[in-house]
């Protein structure tokens, strides 16, 4: 919601309550959306966390959207780059960042990694992530942890494959014995899906624009927006139990 938008709901809210209170305006809200604390909830956990990892784009609202409405040019169009890690097992957000968009995915983990509360189990993500730097930052969290991400194409085996082969070694020799897609299914890969739907669940609720212009101010958008998709998750996602 934007923040004229806001100051006119809390507005009308404070008229139904009769609550005689000021409400901040618009740049109000603006100036102190930098560097805001958006407290985090008690995270409740019911198991091991599965962390699976990925990145999208969203677009900077500004003079350069408003011309390519008008005009149809892409000049000066700008973006950001939304980093999100999700607890597989629950839906739930746990790890997010916000950075240029010229950030490699890869040389991203780490920050994620540093806002988790415990090691995760297992570490999930595409190709663009099959770098031994990310390995190595799991692994230093959780030295048993396991490691699914799609070796490239031409990936070969390291040269200790024949004695001790690492975990990407194994995923390369599986791709060269049964394909790409019985390793898919085998190591659990389709689950990244779940990621996917995340990614598409802000873009349809919270929109791919940030309305903010300030780059600090853009994080506490996103942080706002990443608490409000966890909430609904709580409120709204369904208890299921297997029967047969």
């Amino acid at each position: 919601m934007a923040l004229r938008q806001s100051e006119g709901l809390i507005g009308s809210i404070m008229r139904m309550l009769e609550i005689d209170l000021p409400v901040p305006d618009h740049a109000t809200l603006s100036r102190r959306a930098c560097g805001l604390p958006v407290p985090e909830r008690a995270k409740i956990r019911t198991g091991d966390l599965h962390l699976i990892v990925d990145s999208t784009e969203l677009k900077l609202r500004g003079a350069g959207e408003w011309l390519f409405e008008k005009h149809g040019t892409a000049k000066r169009r700008a973006w950001r780059k939304l980093h999100i890690g999700l607890d597989a097992n629950s839906g739930e957000i746990v790890a997010f960042d916000l950075t240029d968009k010229d950030v490699d995915d890869a040389s991203h983990v780490e920050p994620l990694l540093e806002q988790l509360v415990e090691a995760p189990r297992s570490f999930m993500a595409d190709g663009a992530y099959d770098r031994s730097g990310v390995l190595d930052a799991v692994l230093a969290r959780n030295p048993s942890a396991s490691f699914i991400v799609p070796p490239c194409k031409g990936a070969v085996p390291g040269p200790t494959a024949a004695t001790s082969p690492t975990q990407r070694d194994r995923h390369v020799l599986w791709v060269e014995e049964h394909g790409r897609m019985n390793w898919q299914k085998a190591s659990g890969y389709n689950m990244r899906s779940k990621v996917e739907a995340a990614i598409s669940r802000y873009k349809r609720v919270i929109g791919d624009i940030l309305k903010s212009r300030d780059d600090a101010r853009r994080v506490t958008e996103v942080a706002i927006a990443v608490k409000s998709l966890n909430r609904m998750r709580d409120l709204g996602q369904a208890i299921y139990v297997r029967v047969a």
